[in-house]
């Protein structure tokens, strides 16, 4: 799952949580939203570390030009 499907679950729950009054017998939609945005946080996080980590850059060594000196005598 990536960001947008992290941000997708967020998203989902936070409607479930706050836009609807539906009622479901034996499911309480309030808590199932609760667990999306719980869910979908954790992917963030988790993405983000993963992707912090990959970003690191080393910068290239420059190139060794080595010079050969001839001296004229």
């Amino acid at each position: 799952m990536g960001l947008g499907g992290c941000i997708i679950l967020i998203a989902v729950g936070a409607i479930l949580t706050f836009a609807t009054d539906w009622d479901m017998q034996g499911v309480n939609l309030d808590l199932v939203g609760v667990i999306f945005m719980i869910v979908g946080l954790i992917g963030v996080a988790t993405f983000s570390s993963i992707a912090k980590r990959k970003r690191v850059v080393v910068p290239p060594t420059p190139p060794v030009i080595e010079e050969e000196r001839r001296h004229h005598y």
